[in-house]
């Protein structure tokens, strides 16, 4: 045997056993899908207009302060179907008022000037352009935060993704595969865990005014219906959970979730269970100035505007920590101090749509994916060992290698097989015995043209190179656009279909050639039973 031959197969031997390394045992290396383990299917929209109105809202209270700072008097602020309306500022502070809108507010909105009497009013308006950067900002936050969620559940393999994978979008889809408790993993999800600590309203000899009340009617009614513009009523959950009272508190939060650095599952002195958060530096100096400047006031703890506990502070506090508590089960705390952990979603989330697969279902996808590929393959090699003679067993020792590449690769990859990936495989076979029959057919006609055994493989070879090329490359092109713009499945399919035909040209073209030179060098290249 001639040393390039030698080398050859030395090489095949090499790739065979770097595959069996990356996917023996299979069950370990390679990871099931949605539709062959089980699990949910979730299709998410992201409420951009939540996002949209805290913007707005966060610009009202900056208009507000710069309003108090420049001393413009007798005007009033308020929010209309996401703008900003101004109304009653005196024309002698028109101009004030304008470079107070422009210095807070340049490049985000515009803004529309009325003249009424001897007041103006101003109409700002979020320009489109910055809606749209703001919602796919949210969409793209919320995906991560959701990610950083699943992550921290120890899910295998989730598939997080916006729909259709582009960007104009505020959708997301999400595939969860074996989990056992679908209810307790959706609601993780979706929940916003939006962490507030707010002043309760305080009229300077007290915060008894602030509530509890019985309904909102009554705390509205406790100030002559009209609550003060900094000031907001949220509901109040009580130690009997079905027991809802309602607080007025401060708008202005003076710690979120964006000082927390750390939440963790604790327990009262009872032994019930509640939640730890911790601050981080900066938030500890916030919290510290507050509660220095607030002794003897409450305080209300606010978890998704539902105030969960309102401690007295007693003194100022330099501590780092404090405390959720309620009706907690130890489960409900440990996902609250997740998500928690996790950061809060920057807008709600309604789900679109709600799928549990059960994994009897993926067993019996899994056995019949395999009786299929076992049935067309035991068909397929028949037919082409009685068309080909002996020459087919070249034919099925390439089938064998690229299945062996194409499963290493899954392996090494971590990849997720699904229903439609077993479908790719069994394309892959086709293929692949597709370009054996190329071969095989034109050896078959270079004999028939009187050239040696020798001459009419390598011309056989030579001669169909470009042709398996070509098919081989205008299907990469059509799974690189099912992967780009497919979702969970489809994506699986084209994964394995890609695959599969890059192995198959190793396969059909490397293998299949050093198998035949090998098998003439052993029978005197002479004959060929073909």
């Amino acid at each position: 045997m001639n040393r390039k031959q030698l080398y050859r197969i030395l090489v095949i031997v090499a790739v065979l056993g770097v595959s069996v390394y990356f996917f023996y045992p299979p069950r370990d290396k390679i990871r099931l899908g949605l539709d062959l383990k089980g699990g949910i299917h979730l299709v998410l929209q992201v409420v951009t207009r939540d996002a949209l109105e805290a913007e707005v809202s966060q610009a009202m209270d900056r208009i507000n302060g710069e309003m108090r700072d420049k001393n413009i008097a007798g005007a009033t602020v308020t929010i209309s179907d996401l703008d900003i309306l101004i109304s009653g500022v005196p024309q002698d502070r028109d101009q004030a008022m304008r470079e107070l809108i422009d210095r807070n507010l340049a490049g985000q909105f515009e803004s529309q000037v009325n003249y009424q009497g001897t007041g103006v009013q101003y109409r700002l308006r979020m320009i489109p352009a910055a809606r749209r950067a703001l919602g796919q900002q949210t969409v793209q936050q919320a995906l991560e935060t959701i990610r950083g969620r699943v992550d921290a559940l120890g899910v295998a393999e989730p598939t997080l993704q916006l729909y259709g994978g582009g960007d104009v979008t505020d959708q997301i889809i999400v595939e969860l595969p074996g989990v056992d408790d679908p209810g307790r993993y959706i609601n993780i999800i979706k929940t916003t865990a939006q962490l507030e600590l707010r002043l309760l309203y305080s009229d300077g000899t007290g915060d008894g005014k602030a509530g509890p009340y019985g309904t909102r009617e009554d705390a509205a009614r406790a100030f002559d219906n009209s609550i003060p513009p900094d000031y907001e009523i949220l509901p109040y959950r009580e130690k009997s959970a079905d027991q809802i009272s309602y607080l007025v508190l401060r708008r202005g939060a003076s710690i979120t979730g964006i000082d927390l650095k750390n939440a963790r599952r604790g327990q009262d002195l009872n032994g019930a269970p509640l939640v730890n958060f911790f601050l981080t530096s900066g938030g500890r100096e916030k919290f510290s100035r507050v509660t220095e400047a607030n002794v003897k006031k409450r305080l209300a703890i606010i978890l998704d505007r539902e105030v969960k506990s309102t401690p007295v502070i007693q003194q100022k506090i330099d501590d780092e920590s404090a405390q959720i508590t309620g009706q907690f089960t130890i489960q409900q705390a440990d996902d609250l101090a997740l998500v928690l952990r996790s950061g809060a979603l920057p807008a709600s989330i309604q789900i679109l749509e709600n799928r549990v697969v059960g994994p009897s279902l993926g067993l019996d996808s899994i056995r019949q994916g395999i009786v299929a590929s076992i049935v067309g393959l035991v068909l397929v090699l028949s037919a082409i060992l009685i068309i080909y003679k002996f020459s087919g067993m070249n034919a099925f020792a390439t089938l064998i290698v690229n299945l062996m590449v194409l499963l290493a690769v899954l392996g090494a990859s971590r990849a997720t097989l699904t229903l439609p990936g077993i479908a790719g495989v069994i394309l892959t076979i086709g293929m692949a015995v597709d370009s054996n029959v190329l071969i095989f057919e034109r050896i078959k006609e270079e004999l028939r043209l009187g050239k040696s055994v020798r001459a009419a493989i390598d011309a056989g070879f030579d001669k169909v190179f470009a042709t398996i090329i070509d098919t081989h490359v205008t299907t990469l092109v059509s799974s690189f656009f099912l992967f780009q713009f497919g979702t969970g499945p489809v994506r699986g399919f084209a994964v394995t279909l890609a695959v599969g035909l890059v192995a198959n040209i190793f396969a059909a073209v490397y293998v299949s050639r050093t198998m035949f030179g090998t098998l003439l060098e052993i029978r005197g290249g002479t004959k060929l039973s073909i």
